[in-house]
């Protein structure tokens, strides 16, 4: 992989706090990758982050699709988003930014950001839309938009279907793993780690499927229940940030310390919050037999390391949660209508295909699945670039 094709820091002439982004490569003139907020990001964490985006793009080429992959992109901003300066924070960077998400950068929500703040600060930084550069690639704009704008309007008992289709690629990641080692679903215990956007869905998707979610971890600590968490009632009590009031706590749940739920007796482990969440020292508390990224980057490569020399899967995050950025080009490209059903079944169908493509990769060339997903990232980049060139 070559260097990002751009990188730059802004710093805020109010507060001084400095914000990022990373263009990693481009693909028909134009780049696609969330925008997050959190207190420490950093420069290089935002690059992670955009070559991963590169990762996911490729991963979904379907030369025969509507949607066709774009850049790979990140942008970060280092403020903790329950900030009170944390808003205007946000119009300055998505002002300064501007000419860049006009021309070739397609931006949304992201750690600490949800899409309806993004597009109301991008409304007030003069945007017509986070995603506007991407227009000049449909066939027709205006219905287009129309289209995900309905796919964003609706709701699956009370969660969105913008918020819904990661976790249900990240449950069906974990699914298609079961699958392929014979394991039942019935008597296999999940442990989360966030019950946000990604970690909340993912728990309701892999609940329906038959598996106990037995422990649920938030800023507050982690939530356990070896017969199993009522995943419903918990989503019922959040709050914006994800954060469970235990008041819906029955008798019978217990509360440990934030970290308990990496230690969890459970099969499978979903870090569906920060980066960096599983570092060395943190891998030997484990002993789930998969780890499933849901969040981005949540296992550190030393770690990843020692736990495949344990036997432990780790699924990772460059397909896992790749469901949500591919549905919001599926939706507005016309692959998919806006519609739960459809949007649910193309999400598990793309997601189990990429998931068995690269557990089989893996156990062929006798490496990881992530060696794996690089490796197929790597056949597939040159013929994308091939077909539409570096930068146009």
């Amino acid at each position: 992989m070559t260097a990002p094709l751009m990188s730059l820091t802004w710093t805020d002439h109010l507060t001084g706090r400095q914000g990022f982004l990373v263009v990693d490569r481009l693909v028909r003139g134009v780049a696609s990758g969330g925008l997050r907020m959190r207190a420490g990001c950093t420069l290089e964490e935002v690059a992670g982050l955009a070559r991963g985006m590169t990762m996911k793009e490729a991963l979904h080429y379907n030369p025969e699709g509507r949607y066709i992959p774009l850049g790979g992109a990140k942008g970060g901003i280092d403020c903790d988003p329950q900030d009170p300066g944390a808003y205007g924070l946000l119009v300055r960077y998505l002002r300064a930014m501007r000419p860049y998400i006009e021309n070739f950068w397609t931006t949304g929500e992201d750690l600490g950001l949800t899409q309806d703040l993004v597009d109301r600060a991008a409304a007030e930084a003069g945007l017509v839309s986070s995603v506007q550069a991407v227009y000049p690639l449909l066939d027709d704009e205006a219905t287009a938009r129309r289209r995900l704008a309905d796919a964003f309007a609706v709701e699956v008992d009370g969660i969105g279907l913008d918020e819904l289709v990661g976790g249900c690629g990240v449950a069906e990641s974990a699914l298609a793993a079961l699958d392929r080692a014979g394991v039942p679903y019935a008597g296999t215990r999940v442990a989360v780690q966030g019950l946000g956007t990604m970690g909340g869905a993912t728990a309701r998707f892999l609940t329906r499927a038959g598996l106990t979610v037995v422990a649920v971890a938030d800023v507050k600590g982690t939530m356990v229940n070896p017969a199993g968490l009522d995943v419903e009632t918990l989503l019922a009590a959040r709050d914006a940030y994800g954060t469970v009031d235990r008041a819906a706590l029955r008798p019978e749940d217990r509360e440990l310390p934030g970290d308990a739920w990496l230690s969890a007796d459970a099969e499978v482990l979903v870090p569906a919050a920060v980066s960096y969440a599983i570092d060395v020292a943190e891998q030997e508390r484990i002993t789930a037999r998969w780890i499933v990224e849901a969040a981005n980057m949540p296992v550190l490569p030393e770690a990843e390391e020692l736990l495949a020399a344990r036997g432990v899967t780790v699924l990772p995050d460059v397909v896992v949660n790749s469901g949500t950025n591919a549905w919001w080009w599926w939706t507005l490209f016309g692959d998919i209508g806006a519609d739960a059903d459809e949007a649910f079944a193309h999400t598990r169908r793309s997601m189990r295909a990429l998931v068995e493509q690269m557990l089989a990769r893996a156990e062929a060339d006798g490496t990881t699945p992530r060696a794996a997903a690089h490796a197929i990232v790597a056949d597939r980049l040159p013929v994308i670039a091939q077909r539409f060139g570096w930068y146009r």
